[in-house]
């Protein structure tokens, strides 16, 4: 549940310039609320809170665009290609400022792989960074996106040309291989969304 301290009236004003209808609180605590996709904002005297099950869209009208972020990305198949999931964590000097999960059916581990690298600058880029240093552990992905690596398979070619467009998008990037243990919270989100069933 993102918790984003800021002045709530210009808050308020991001908002309703993006189009969101911002409604009163419902207690004397509450100063407003708004929903948009499956979340809700909920604006107090110095912050807003942000429920529900996707609070990225809200949640990147909110925060400040520009800045540095660093964003780790894992995708898991159990088999291959088997059940697979993918898993994302965006990192700012303020901690963890949003991550997420998912099933994506059945597919190989370097389609998953590609996946949660595409969701995860597809999140960074709604969240307006300006520079995002990206990470991952699959060494052929990073070494496929980077161009040091071909990519033979038709499908995989197709997904490193949308991972390059989303990060031309941003004014300085990089793209690097890490152990899985650096990499191990986007690893366990990817392995907690493959055990739910």
């Amino acid at each position: 549940m993102p918790v984003i301290e800021c002045d709530v009236d210009a808050a308020r004003d991001r908002l309703e310039e993006a189009g969101v209808s911002v409604e009163s609180g419902n207690t004397e605590h509450e100063r407003w609320r708004a929903s948009r996709e499956g979340a809700t904002a909920v604006a107090y005297d110095d912050k807003v809170v942000i429920q529900g099950e996707t609070p990225r869209k809200l949640e990147s009208l909110l925060r400040d665009g520009g800045g540095r972020a660093h964003v780790y990305f894992d995708g898991a198949s159990r088999g291959n290609p088997g059940p697979a999931a993918i898993g994302w964590v965006i990192v700012t000097g303020d901690g963890i400022v949003a991550e997420g999960s998912e099933r994506i059916g059945r597919t190989t581990n370097n389609r998953a792989e590609y996946e949660a690298l595409i969701t995860a600058l597809e999140a960074a880029a709604e969240y307006g960074y300006g520079e995002v240093h990206v990470r991952g552990d699959s060494e052929l992905i990073v070494k496929q996106v980077r161009g040091e690596y071909d990519t033979n398979n038709p499908e995989l070619r197709e997904r490193r040309v949308a991972a390059r467009e989303l990060l031309s998008r941003f004014d300085e990037w990089t793209l690097e291989y890490v152990p899985r243990e650096v990499n191990d919270r986007a690893d366990g989100l990817a392995n907690e969304a493959l055990d739910q069933s």
